[in-house]
């Protein structure tokens, strides 16, 4: 069990600092690459969110009906080839490509967290806040670690860096099937 939740502490790790790699910096990355002004990289990073919240809102019922490790695979290793071609997008296509990964990532925590409740039944006050606490705390020391890192290398390296996060969804094979948490 504690190598499960291990697995989906890593699977909540690469989400989070994805995500806040752009809550935190997507705006800078905007104004740093393609010049836009700070109202249209406010705008963009409005859409970027209103997709996230999207996302954390289908990704429940989603699960519901295909099965829970499903969401974890699609919405972490799926979100790959996005994540890897936003930092050579034009414009156009960082605002389409932020909207897909936000609404395919945030998909996941509510997967991970109905995952995890399901392997310790008896213990579902404790697994939340242990998920809640662990995400909330990896993001605000992966939002410091990036900064760090883009006063270091730039914006630009940091996206190319946290574009690679979601090959930790390849973990998931490791996760046993939906129906054996059932059974518990």
């Amino acid at each position: 069990i504690l190598v499960i939740i291990g697995i989906l502490a890593l699977l909540v790790f690469s989400k989070y600092v994805y995500v806040v790699s752009l809550t935190s910096f997507y705006t800078f990355y905007l104004i740093e690459t393609f010049g836009v002004s700070v109202r249209e990289s406010q705008l963009l990073l409005f859409v970027f969110l209103g997709a996230v919240a999207l996302g954390t809102f289908v990704g429940g019922p989603i699960g519901d009906r295909i099965g829970r490790k499903a969401v974890i695979w699609v919405s972490i290793l799926g979100v790959l080839p996005f994540t890897l071609a936003l930092p050579h997008a034009n414009l156009l296509w960082t605002a389409i490509l932020t909207f897909v990964i936000g609404v395919v990532i945030a998909s996941a925590f509510s997967a991970i967290l109905v995952y995890a409740q399901q392997l310790v039944p008896n213990r579902i006050g404790l697994i939340s806040g242990l998920f809640f606490g662990f995400a909330f705390g990896i993001a605000g020391i992966g939002a410091a670690a990036l900064g760090i890192l883009a006063d270091w290398k730039g914006i630009a390296f940091v996206y190319r860096l946290c574009a690679w996060l979601p090959l930790i969804g390849l973990l998931t094979v490791f996760l046993p099937p939906d129906n054996a948490l059932k059974s518990r």
